[in-house]
This record gives structure tokens, sequence and C-alpha cells, in this order.
């Protein structure tokens, strides 16, 4: 399998595309964790010069939608649904590339980052990319990455983030990783988006989100009937729900009890069918005719501990099913919520180790083909994993073959990759460009680019 998307990913590169795949290459096979471009392209299986490797990433063609049906078509991992079925599960999280020393770089937005401490949120100019990645059983640092989008000022994130899984849905479909036999695809979100809303976009597909919401939400039950003999328009929200106090609401429709060995007791309350109240602003603000009714499951989920916290607060979600089949489900739906966090595993990975924040490229769309080589780097270490050895420094334990990490699995891709098919072809001799003159300068300034939303000129 490996050989077949190494040369998948060769074809998916229409200019530059020998450059591109060796550079891919030396970011899998580098010895440590890649700092710059010019040190990347000295490892032996980069056989081009760093000027190539600038050259491609600012000239080079990346077929973005190619390279994510190659991905799809790899397997994918799968966790086992309540009725005994395996099931995809999708984490979508956006991941930022901080740029705020990057005067002259166009797009910039401010992203929304943490620093030590509790409450010290921050603003800082850069990139933000949404990330699709399937998620595996367990406690793992394993997810496979589907697809990378980034976020320009002026998008919209519901429906950047609707027509990304549209995307990633059909080509899971297309590769017959997904069929209509098949449950649902379970799609996990944290706080920050709209899920009612990325429901409604997405109800002709066969997925099921779980997203966190704010413990400030109100929800309603169903209108019912209306009450006494007067005439009028027919109501269209019913029992109120305000999360800061659910016990003035309804009693609950399903409530369970578990213990973890990670978090203690966790208590688990679900109230079927309930919406929110929509408004014409914002996202609806364009909305043709009355705004709709999307009905949910409001789940409440609370701890006993978390790791630095013995007195947690409870995390509400919200599900696009209106009713669970059972508390099976329930519980399947926030424990599939906490394996989204292995998606912070993966982004530390990406980079500390793979460097995809490290290069200091002025242009976006050099960023976002730096961006796909690294999700291609990441795919092929993860097909590795089978095939890969525990190659580990003397103070770290041995890792059986099924648990290597994905630093281990690179740490031994060196030894994998000389078996492997190497489509790009050898280079040819040549010298180098005569360059800019010596003692010239360069009198053309890039012009200094607005940071966030701004209007556009005319």
């Amino acid at each position: 399998m490996l050989d077949e998307f190494r040369i998948g990913l060769h074809e998916c590169f229409q200019r530059r595309a020998d450059v591109l795949s060796e550079l891919v290459d030396a970011i899998t096979c580098a010895p440590g964790p890649v700092t710059d471009l010019a040190r990347l392209s000295l490892d032996p299986v980069h056989r081009r010069g760093h000027g190539a490797l600038y050259d491609a990433l600012a000239c080079g063609l990346v077929d973005a939608g190619r390279l994510r049906a190659v991905i799809a078509s790899c397997p994918v991992p799968r966790i086992a649904s309540p009725d005994g079925r395996e099931r995809i599960v999708l984490g979508v999280d956006v991941s930022n590339w901080l740029r705020p020393d990057a005067g002259t770089s166009a797009d910039r937005a401010f992203c929304h980052t943490y620093a030590r401490g509790r409450g010290q949120a921050q603003m800082i100019p850069g990139w933000p990319y949404s990330f699709v990645a399937a998620l595996e059983a367990g406690a793992s640092s394993w997810t496979a990455l589907l697809d990378a989008v980034r976020l320009r000022p002026a998008d919209d994130v519901t429906i950047v983030t609707a027509a990304q899984l549209r995307a990633v849905v059909g080509e899971l479909t297309g590769a017959g990783e997904h069929r209509p036999a098949d449950p649902d695809i379970l799609v996990v979100l944290d706080a920050g988006y709209d899920t009612a809303r990325l429901a409604w976009l997405l109800r002709d597909l066969p997925v099921t989100l779980v997203g966190r919401v704010r413990s400030d939400r109100v929800f309603h039950a169903p209108a019912g009937a209306r009450r006494g003999p007067s005439k009028g328009r027919p109501p269209r929200h019913g029992v109120k729900l305000a999360l800061r106090d659910p016990g003035s609401g309804p009693a609950p429709d399903l409530a369970t009890v578990n213990d973890t060995d990670r978090y203690g007791r966790a208590e688990a309350v679900a109230f079927g069918r309930m919406h929110p109240r929509l408004a014409a602003r914002g996202g609806w603000a364009g909305h043709d005719g009355p705004l709709p009714v999307i009905e949910g499951t409001v789940i409440g989920l609370q701890v006993e501990r978390l790791p630095g916290d013995r007195d947690p607060r409870p995390v509400w979600l919200w599900a696009s099913k209106p009713v669970p089949d059972g508390a099976a489900e329930l519980d399947h739906w926030w424990s599939m919520y906490l394996r989204r966090f292995d998606l912070e595993h993966t982004f530390r990975f990406l980079k500390q180790t793979l460097g995809w924040t490290r290069p200091r490229l002025r242009d976006p769309n050099s960023a976002d083909r730096w961006t796909w080589l690294i999700l291609a780097a990441h795919t092929m270490l993860r097909l590795a994993r089978p095939l890969a050895a525990d190659h580990r420094l003397p103070w770290q334990r041995p890792l059986a073959p099924g648990e290597l990490t994905p630093a281990r699995v690179r740490a031994d891709y060196r030894r994998v990759h000389a078996t492997t098919t190497h489509p790009a072809g050898a280079p040819k001799p040549s010298r180098a460009g005569p360059g800019r003159p010596k003692g010239s300068r360069n009198r053309v300034k890039a012009p200094i680019q607005p940071i966030g939303k701004h209007a556009s000129p005319g």
C-alpha cells in the first residue's frame, strides 16, 4: 500500500514533481526535527539543491483535489459503534500557523491562542488551517489526516467547514471506505463551531455531528399544541432548557453513569429533541423563508476529576440526531468527543517534528503547498506503521510493534524508505544560475499587507 501511495502522490504533483516528491521523502527521512528548509535539502534522499527546493514551493503545482482523493483511498481507521458495526469517526479542528512578524504576507488573520495560565488568551496574526482527520479507538497519538484548508480572514468558518466535510465524505464514499449500509459517519467538533447550522448545511449527507456548546446556551423542546381558544400563529418553541440552570428545565430522557480510569465517575444526561432558537442575523441573515427548527440531543457530561483539576465544570454537547438509540449510543457520543483530543498530539507532531510551521514563507499559496506535503508525509508514516521496527534511543523504553508512536515510526522510516518505490527521476546535471549581480540591491520592496478582515478596494 505504501508503494501505491507513493506513485499516486507523485502523479498529484503537476509541476516540479520530482523536487516535491523528494521533499516529502526528506521530511520523513530526516534524522531529527525539521528546523528549516535549507538544512532539509542537505538530506541524502533530497538529490537537488536548496534553490530547487525553494523554487518548488514557490512555483510548484499540487493538485489538492486529486491528492485528497489519493489520501482518502488509503485504509481509514474505524471505531466500533453501539450496534456492533464499525464506523468512521472524523475530528475537525483548527490549528494556527502563527506569523506575527510577517508584515508582507497576505491573508493573515487574528488567531486565537492560549498563553501559559488560565484566562491568558491572545490574538496573534497568522494563517489558521482547518484539518479533518479520522480518529482511532482508544488512547492514541495516531490520526489519519484527510484534508487541510486555510481559512481566509473574510471566510465564514461554518460554510468552509461544511464544504470541507462534504468533499471528504464524497472522497470516502467514492473510494469505497464508506458504503450506504455502513453506520453514519460521526463528526466531533470542539467549541467555536455553529453545530446546528453545520448540521443544517449537511442534512443530505450520512453524517451525525456531535459538538461542544457554551454553558450559557439556551435550547427549547418541541412547541406542542397552542393553549387556549385564541387564534394566531402556532408556537415554534416549547419548554426552555437553560444550560446554566438545567434543573429548571425538563427532566432528562436518559441518564448513564460510568467509571473511567482517567476521569473517575462520569455521569451523562440527555435531553432529546431540543433545538436552539435561531435569529435572522449572522449566518442566518440571508436565509430564504422562515428559519428552520433544527432538533438534536443536548448532552450534559460531568466527570469526577480532570488532570490538574479536581473540581471540573460540566461539559455540554449537542448531537444532530434528535433522539439517541438508548444509553449505549449516548455513552458512545461523549466518549467519541473525548477522542477528539487526539488531534492535539497530531498537531504537536506536525509542528515540533515534521516542521510544519518552521519555514518562513511569504506567499500563503506556498504555505498551502507545504501543508499538503506535510499531510502526505504524515500519511506515508501512517502507512509504514506496520513495517517499521522499534528504532529507539538508549533511554527510551521499548514498545511493541503495534504501539509505535509517529516519532518512533519516523526514526525507522529511512530503512523502510530504502525498500520502497522511488518515482522521482534522477536530477539532470546543470550549473547554478547567475543570480543577482554582485553589489546590487533589491529595489522592489514588498508591500505591507493588512491583517484580518478589510474592505476590498473600490
